[in-house]
């Protein structure tokens, strides 16, 4: 890229368009060029205007001393998304501009044909046949476990004869919906034919012509692209899931595996990691440190859950979303489309669980899918992955059942922290910030300081005890009975693999924590945790929890150093 010494203003318009373009559509970027900017200059105005956008598309400057024989850096390397190594700058007295070297590491990528899958053909004439086949009045088994296998053979069966699995090219979708806009495509298609026209002709005034044209071309995709989330916010603007899933997607674009990842030893090295660092953090928190604390006293118990009817089980399969599992024997949105036909024999399944206090093992069964955490980070790196858990539809049906009728019950009992938000009914980060920010207002107003530590707990849901988690509930709580026996069988006995394109790993064992990806995960780890509110208040601490972020917060005054000393002694 070259820009001329003269200051433009239409230059960083046009860098600014250019990149809001090259960004969305590609993962990795590096630009280079003479932008006749001084860098090197804090205060210089055109270095402070270039940089800003740098910054606004997260990208990465990596030229620190002068490439000009005047001392001015002005020759850039940026990048977004790579990896670059042993930059440097060498005068090779070919130019008054210097050379500027550098190592960028790339894997030669296969062109992204299509992939084969192994998927059923279902559509209307599918869900037709489905509904005037399917026949569950037989199925049954002594047990849920039976029941369930019963279920899920006879459905089987029925999709085996109407939609068998077969072989099929599953083609790379487009990863931007707003280039399928009518007036993107025609703009596109004028910018091709006039690109054609000077190619051809080689004259000045058609590539003047290609140029407008292509101008036109990203003015065109620019306001479909801002019209198209616009038109997501506006419909969700009271949705926060829906307008933090949108803002994700604008700041983090998905980021896809290097081919060389999606084979089953990676698959397996991915699982005993993820196994590993949770056991190594486990290992790491001090169990000898012994606090004793007094408990609530626990007036009424819950000794077993509710059966439910019909339409209690339908109403929660039709609120719950689309999402589906590759385990799940019917996908969730022809499920809901055929629900009527096999609704009974659903509610038996919930029913039996409840009733006998034993959560399906086929439902305890994640899938894991390993997430880059952040664009531009090594993905060869297993550390610079997340594990993204996704659980059978069933099991997340059964849980809303329990999850509801759980929940009413701590909201009876007052059971719940009153400093607790998160995952609990009216209690959001907006509320978490209005109570902590208007007690430091409320102090400062009193002439007060205040001291505020945010505390983050490493892994917090996926080191959850069983054991010590059973006791809260029991003795906290005031769970007994075959209620107790149910979130018992929950949580124990569950295993995982790791999933990368049509690879998997083996089965790992879980043997700590709540459920990634679940429902009842993060009600139980509230409830886990309710014994760290007691301790913090003890200390005569002001605090509030989200989830597992703590902020604990005094205030004092000038020459006071009690609730200092307070805070020290609750660490």
């Amino acid at each position: 890229m070259y820009k001329p010494p003269q200051h433009s203003q239409s230059f960083i318009d046009d860098f600014t368009e250019m990149l809001s373009v090259v960004c969305t559509d590609f993962d990795g970027l590096v630009i280079t060029g003479d932008f006749n900017v001084h860098v090197d200059n804090v205060n210089d105005k055109n270095a402070k205007e270039l940089n800003g956008v740098l910054e606004t598309f997260d990208l990465i400057q990596h030229v620190s001393c002068p490439t000009h024989s005047r001392g001015h850096t002005l020759d850039l390397l940026i990048t977004k998304g790579v990896n670059i190594h042993n930059v440097s700058v060498v005068d090779v007295a070919l130019s008054d501009h210097f050379c500027v070297f550098f190592d960028l590491s790339v894997s030669p990528k296969p062109p992204p044909g299509p992939a084969v899958v192994q998927r059923r053909q279902i559509n209307e004439s599918t869900r037709a046949q489905f509904v005037e086949m399917i026949d569950l009045e037989n199925a049954s088994g002594a047990n849920v476990d039976e029941m369930l296998n019963s279920v899920t053979s006879s459905i089987l069966n029925v999709l085996d004869a109407i939609a068998p699995m077969k072989v099929k090219l599953r083609k790379h979708r487009q990863k931007a919906p707003w280039r399928n806009d009518d007036l993107v495509r025609a703009q596109k298609q004028q910018s091709r034919r006039a690109e054609r026209q000077w190619r051809k002709s080689k004259l000045q005034v058609h590539y003047e012509m290609y140029k407008g044209e292509l101008y036109a071309y990203n003015q065109i995709l620019c306001r479909t692209r801002e019209r198209y989330f616009s038109e997501i916010i506006g419909s969700c603007s009271s949705n926060s899931r829906v307008l933090f899933t949108t803002v994700n997607r604008l700041t983090n674009p998905p980021t896809q595996l290097p081919i060389e990842l999606v084979c089953t030893p990676k698959c397996n090295e991915f699982a005993v990691f993820f196994n590993d660092k949770v056991q190594g953090i486990k290992k790491a928190i001090n169990s000898t440190t012994h606090i004793t604390i007094e408990r609530p006293p626990t007036h009424s118990k819950l000794t077993h859950f509710i059966p439910v009817t019909d339409q209690t089980v339908q109403e929660t399969i039709t609120r719950l979303s689309l999402s589906t599992c590759c385990l799940d024997v019917l996908p969730t949105r022809f499920l809901k489309s055929v629900l009527n036909s096999v609704l009974p024999s659903i509610t038996q399944i919930v029913n039996m669980s409840l009733q006998s206090g034993i959560f399906p093992e086929a439902l305890k069964t994640a899938v894991i899918k390993p997430l880059l955490k952040k664009s531009g980070l090594d993905p060869t790196v297993l550390n610079n992955y997340r594990p993204i858990s996704n659980l059978p539809f069933l099991g997340k049906v059964l849980e809303k059942v329990v999850y509801q009728q759980l929940t009413d019950f701590l909201l009876l009992n007052n059971s719940f922290d009153v400093f607790q938000s998160g995952f609990r009914p009216h209690h959001s980060t907006e509320t978490a910030l209005i109570k902590v920010t208007n007690d430091i207002r409320l102090n400062t107003d009193d002439g007060k300081v205040s001291v505020l530590i945010l505390l983050d707990l490493s892994a917090a849901f996926d080191t959850v005890d069983h054991g010590i988690l059973l006791h809260r509930l029991q003795d906290w709580v005031g769970i007994s009975g075959s209620a107790l026996s149910w979130l018992k069988s929950y949580l124990e006995d569950r295993k995982y693999f790791v999933e990368i394109g049509s690879c998997v790993s083996d089965y790992m064992a879980l043997t700590c924590g709540v459920p990634q990806g679940s429902i009842l995960g993060p009600l139980l780890f509230n409830l886990y945790m309710l014994p760290l509110g007691q301790l913090i208040r003890s200390n005569n601490i002001s605090y509030h929890n989200y989830a597992d972020d703590t902020q604990i917060y005094v205030s004092l005054t000038t020459g006071e150093y009690g609730p200092v000393d307070s805070l020290s002694h609750c660490l």
